[in-house]
């Protein structure tokens, strides 16, 4: 079974440049406290490591 890392949101997007919006966006983010169970891949940690004022991760599953 895949890795995976649950992640939620702290911050909020509101007076946010639109790359950091999207990228909420793009990790299935867009309300305050709603966490997400997301495959642990490069490109996620990645996405999760350009915003790490306005995400947090909670826990990583194996």
């Amino acid at each position: 079974m895949a890795k995976t890392i649950v992640v939620k949101q702290i911050g909020s997007p509101i007076r946010r440049p639109a790359k950091q919006r999207q990228t909420l966006i793009g990790l299935g983010l867009n309300k305050m406290n709603k966490t997400r169970e997301l495959e642990d891949t490069p490109s996620v940690r990645g996405m999760v490591n350009k915003i790490p004022h306005l995400v947090q991760i909670i826990e990583e599953k194996e």
